[in-house]
């Protein structure tokens, strides 16, 4: 346990190093400029720079909120798409059946109209974190250099495959030609799924009253499908975002003109009882700054790192281990063995995506 902290610690440290070693350079700069060339004429009263911080403590705070919320949210959604597709995967094995048609099918037949079914599901899983993870114009958190080395140790598996690679498994050359052919690829899979199980009612594979237990689940698949879109396509809004950023530099970069004064007076004050100590006591405001501009900046950073849950950072929902555990789920039900199966995506430093 001790060694994750560590290892977390580590990991913070590096992500804000660049910031923090800035940091560290302008407040000395501060510092120098009253140690060597006493321009004590540098400073600011504490009290406006008191109510700059408030406010922008309130701002990130509700920012951090929004974004958390936003997060929360995707998790649930993605959350009720391993529950729906469960009883999906449950009533198309359970009612595709030869009890109310005329034309029996054998065995093998009906094991591949829902094996059908079920891959058709997956390949709406696939489509849809492939929608998920393709880019915005307001998704540009991935371009901070620390982010960058951080996507080029990990990022997630839909950036290595194209989303036709991906469906080849799953679709057959009809659907596959249908589904290509239109913008929202997961809207016409679930649209390809609705029109075959209105076939299979026809032809009396599927009960009336079954068919409309299973169209209620496509019509929540498509509900859970509107939510993630919504959080996907609706970015966390520019003002409040912009702002907090804006916000957070001006309080950083005012802070050393308020804290170093402030130390500089309690160095004079010792000057008397500790002359060494005294003299040299302003320098302490450099970690005191770095540290108080460190919490600041974090905080904020990490809110816009959350505001959108399905960019491809480290900290997003991992929708793509979510629906290979689906996809995982679904096969081993259908009887598959484990060498059909494919694994589960490999956890970067311990890190799902």
């Amino acid at each position: 346990m001790y060694t994750r902290k560590v290892f977390r610690a580590k990991d913070m440290a590096m992500w804000t190093r660049f910031e923090s070693f800035g940091f560290f350079i302008y407040c000395a700069v501060i510092v120098a400029l009253y140690f060597f060339l006493d321009l004590t004429w540098i400073k600011i009263p504490w009290t406006p720079l008191a109510l700059i911080g408030t406010a922008v403590a309130f701002v990130i705070g509700f920012q951090n909120n929004a974004a958390y919320g936003r997060i929360w949210e995707a998790r649930k959604i993605w959350g009720g798409i391993v529950n729906t597709s469960r009883t999906f995967g449950m009533y198309v094995q359970d009612m595709v059946n030869n009890e109310h048609t005329r034309n029996h099918l054998d065995e093998e037949s009906l094991q591949a109209i829902i094996k059908q079914l079920t891959y058709r599901h997956i390949a709406w899983m696939t489509a849809l974190r492939h929608a998920m993870r393709s880019s915005r114009p307001w998704e540009t958190i991935m371009n901070e250099r620390t982010n960058k080395e951080w996507g080029d140790m990990m990022h997630p598996p839909e950036w290595k495959v194209d989303l036709e690679e991906d469906l080849k498994p799953y679709l057959d050359e009809e659907d596959m030609k249908y589904v290509m052919s239109k913008n929202n690829k997961q809207t016409a899979i679930l649209y390809r799924q609705s029109h075959q199980l209105e076939q299979l009612k026809q032809r009396g594979l599927i009960w009336e009253f079954s068919f409309l237990q299973i169209e209620s689940v496509i019509e929540e698949l498509f509900t859970l499908q509107g939510k993630s879109e919504r959080i996907k396509n609706f970015p966390y809004p520019r003002h409040f975002a912009t702002l907090n950023h804006y916000f957070m530099w001006i309080f950083v970069w005012l802070l050393p003109l308020a804290i170093v004064p402030q130390f500089a007076e309690i160095g004079t004050e010792m000057i008397a009882a500790q002359p060494v100590i005294g003299k040299l006591f302003v320098w302490l405001s450099i970690p005191f700054y770095v540290a108080v501009a460190w919490v600041f900046h974090t905080m904020e950073r990490i809110g816009r790192t959350g505001e959108n849950p399905f960019e491809g950072s480290a900290n997003d929902v991992p929708i793509s281990t979510i629906a290979r555990g689906i996809e995982i789920d679904l096969r081993q039900n259908l009887g598959e063995s484990d060498e059909e199966i494919p694994e589960q995506f490999e956890e970067v430093y311990n890190v799902q995506m």
